[in-house]
């Protein structure tokens, strides 16, 4: 086996698929009249973020520039698409050339005009139903996102006055209104804006857009609209690398509701560790004393002795009774060496991209470029697939003897080729399910949410060329890999499986451990979780990957915490079936991200519609199953260091 072969190919594979966008210019530097490219990104409603149109959708009109084709000798660079990454297209992003022929610290003050050709009623309409239901636009300038209002729902346009600073603040403050709201309400479009550029020498520090209300045009059939743009160059004292910390919104990430956050949850970590060395420390202790008492007694010659103290002590012998099952395969071990394999990759994929989220001060901020968070992820996933290739090969391989004996089972090839199939398709498959739903919903709406061909071409390669070879690879290391073998295990497997009581208290069965051990895994995540949500689904650059990265460490504790007690008190009531409810343990939480997920859509967004409510409910399955595997693979791994710690301290006939 050649892997270094097979890592340099993946390599290769995946550096002709991914690609880098740059900006306008690579240095963002600019020499005076050098052109400055104005890109338009979508239209859609403030309220449905994945509602996203392009621009042209609504009847706008192109600047009466050079860069228009139907002028005599130009470039014809309007409606010119923009060369985006695949983090880009899957970001939901389409930069199409404004036309606009903006020159850096040029001095004409002209504005760039265009007008509309008569609006039909369908146009009428469509500018009418955009206006009413709070649409916005959005342009990018140097790699700097603008947004704008499509216009306003006013009785008459004569004495409207802003209140805010731009359309941004604008959109945050108005709300969409039903058709029974219009009433004598009528559609007007703003058609003049006022984009001001500022900048720090050469560079661009500052871009903002302002909508000019004396230039609002009611919006009716057969009106011709006159747009045009006013652009303004002001100098600035401010530095380029600050010019995106006006998008971060540090008032509302840095709130100290989430410091207190951060500190609930370290207080919880707390509180479960020392109920854990509680358990280790004292009760563990007893069991242990318990155990060793037997034994002595066994060894004496006092019968009459050894049975009023056997009666006594051994009626609630608990966890030791099942030393001879507790280290039998899971069943549908295939199955479950796999999602043990795919979630141990989703814990390396994790901390992988959070880490260089960390590190964006060393190779730039993650929030400052388009689709690079995305990027960041494929490249991770692509690459973390020999993980679960070998942690998945590994675990079969540690738990395939104890099963092997069956003569039912199929032969040992079959079932390594089902491990190592499932694990391959596994999360790719689920995955792909719900994008194509996905991207069904949004081809029939016309949005451009869709993903391009070329994109799913590309993912096809990388998921053929990288990540099946890789997965593969790592399912062989792991199966002739020397750790991991059922010889290793503190006590050997019976022969016939013990019956497992089900006269138990409820503190004893995992139905009714489970959802405990997932409410406590969420609750020391739920604030964090409503600062991702509204990053995803209000606008807002998420950050604070420092808090993100102390919120998984906690996550990551918590969650072994609870499976150990989870495991503990099942092993006490003899239920020796502790691997899938090791897993249950952690992967219940994923079912309150998802509860969590409902209510923040009814109660914390104005998203309406069915194209959004797909996408959200979506995005919150892939985000719920994702977590899912994760924690339930992380409690499972600290279960089972706790029952080889227990089982390696007692004495077994």
């Amino acid at each position: 086996m050649r892997l270094p072969l097979v890592i340099t190919v993946a390599a290769a594979v995946a550096a002709s698929v991914f690609q880098v966008s740059e900006a306008g210019t690579t240095d963002h530097r600019y020499k005076k009249d050098e052109h400055i490219e104005l890109w338009v990104n979508k239209v859609g409603p403030y309220a449905n973020p994945q509602e996203a149109y392009e621009y042209y959708k609504l009847p706008y009109c192109a600047p009466d520039t050079k860069h228009h084709p139907d002028t005599t000798g130009g470039a014809g660079r309007w409606n010119e698409w923009k060369s985006l990454s695949m983090g880009e297209h899957l970001g939901g992003h389409s930069l199409r050339h404004s036309g606009h022929d903006i020159l850096f610290l040029s001095k004409s003050k002209e504005p760039e005009t265009c007008t509309t050709k008569p609006l039909t009623l369908l146009e009428a309409d469509q500018f009418a139903k955009a206006i009413q239901h709070r649409w916005f636009y959005q342009m990018y300038l140097d790699d700097l996102p603008v947004w704008g209002m499509v216009g306003e729902m006013l009785p008459k346009a004569d004495s409207f006055n802003l209140k805010e600073k731009d359309d941004l603040e604008r959109l945050d403050h108005i709300s969409e209104l039903d058709d029974s709201q219009v009433g004598d309400l009528h559609p007007y479009v703003y058609t003049k804006r006022n984009l001001i550029i500022s900048y720090n020498n050469d560079q661009i520090v500052k871009v903002d857009l302002t909508s000019d209300p004396k230039s609002l045009v009611q919006v009716k059939e057969g009106a011709k609209l006159d747009f045009a743009l006013h652009v303004q160059f002001e100098t600035t004292s401010d530095e380029f690398h600050t010019r995106f910390d006006r998008y971060l919104d540090h008032e509302f990430f840095k709130h100290p509701i989430h410091w207190f956050s951060v500190f609930n949850s370290f207080m919880m970590v707390l509180f479960l560790m020392g109920l854990v060395a509680l358990i280790l420390l004292r009760t563990l202790k007893k069991d242990y004393a318990r155990y060793g008492l037997i034994h002595d007694l066994e060894d004496g010659e006092d019968e009459d002795e050894k049975d009023a103290m056997l009666h006594d002590k051994v009626e609630d012998a608990g966890w030791k009774q099942v030393h001879g099952d507790v280290f039998r395969a899971p069943s549908t071990l295939p199955l479950f060496a796999a999602l043990i394999g795919t979630g141990w990759q989703l814990v390396v994929l994790t901390f992988g991209v959070i880490l260089f989220a960390v590190l964006g001060p060393v190779h730039g901020e993650v929030h400052e470029e388009r689709g690079k968070m995305m990027q960041a992820i494929l490249i991770c996933y692509a690459f973390s697939t020999i993980v679960s290739g070998y942690m998945s090969g590994r675990y079969f391989k540690q738990y395939y003897p104890t099963v092997a004996r069956s003569s039912k089972i199929s032969g040992p090839n079959n079932l390594w080729q089902l491990t190592m199939g499932l694990t391959v398709v596994l999360l790719p498959v689920l995955t792909v399910l719900i994008f194509s739903v996905l991207n069904f919903v949004a081809i029939l709406y016309g949005t451009m949410n869709s993903i391009p061909f070329s994109v799913i071409l590309k993912l096809f390669f990388l998921y053929v060329f990288v990540s099946v070879p890789l997965c593969v690879v790592g399912t062989l290391l792991g199966r002739h890999s020397s750790n991991g073998t059922a010889s290793s295990f503190p006590c050997r497997v019976n022969a016939i499986p013990r019956p497992i009581p089900q006269d138990v208290p409820w503190y004893g069965k995992p139905s009714g451990l489970i959802p405990l051990a997932g409410l406590l895994s969420f609750g020391s995540i739920f604030i964090e979780l409503y600062y991702v949500l509204t990053s995803l689904w209000n606008y807002k650059f998420y950050h604070v990957y420092g808090f993100l990265f102390g919120v998984y460490a906690i996550l990551t504790i918590v969650v072994g915490m609870t499976s150990i007690i989870v495991v503990y008190f099942c092993l006490n009531a003899e239920n020796y079936l502790w691997q899938w409810t090791a897993f249950g343990s952690g992967a219940s939480t994923s079912v309150y991200v998802f509860l969590y997920g409902i209510y923040y859509y009814i109660f914390k967004t104005q998203m309406h519609g069915f194209l959004q409510f797909c996408f959200y409910f979506g995005y919150m399955s892939l985000i719920a199953l994702n977590l899912g595997l994760l924690c339930g693979t992380m409690g499972h791994a600290a279960a089972s260091r706790f029952v080889r710690a227990i089982f390696n301290n007692v004495k077994v006939d």
